[in-house]
């Protein structure tokens, strides 16, 4: 299992952008895939962006592609999501998830292991 604790939510205004990171505990980090899904009130939540083991490899939403960009770390343990370009259809609790034994990151979320509390995104018009 993997521990994660997210960071780097806020209140932004439409065009702005947020960096949000990811801590991540145990040594199973760097064979597990690491992704972002977001939340919105009355949604499902859904995929973001996920990298995977070696940073080989990064996928997007359809959404966010060109806007927001996913990194990460396996010497600090830790995962990124710088978000540009943001607008309201952005809002929502964004979440760091961990998928330890798989190379490349899934979309579906059933598929990640490990979760984290979840950080709020609010960007106004």
């Amino acid at each position: 299992q993997v521990q994660l604790v997210e960071s780097g939510g806020g209140s932004v205004k439409a065009g702005g952008s947020l960096r949000l990171s990811c801590a991540a505990s145990g040594r199973t980090f760097s064979w597990a895939a690491m992704g972002w899904f977001r939340q919105a009130p009355g949604k499902e939540r859904e995929f973001v962006a996920a990298v995977s083991w070696g940073v080989t490899k990064a996928d997007y939403a359809d959404s966010v592609k060109g806007r927001f960009t996913i990194s990460r770390d396996n010497v600090r343990n830790t995962v990124s999501l710088q978000m540009n370009s943001l607008n309201a259809e952005d809002t929502a609790v964004y979440y760091c998830a961990a998928d330890v034994g798989r190379r490349f990151g899934s979309r579906r979320p059933d598929d990640y292991g490990s979760w984290g509390q979840g950080t709020q995104v609010t960007v106004s018009s």
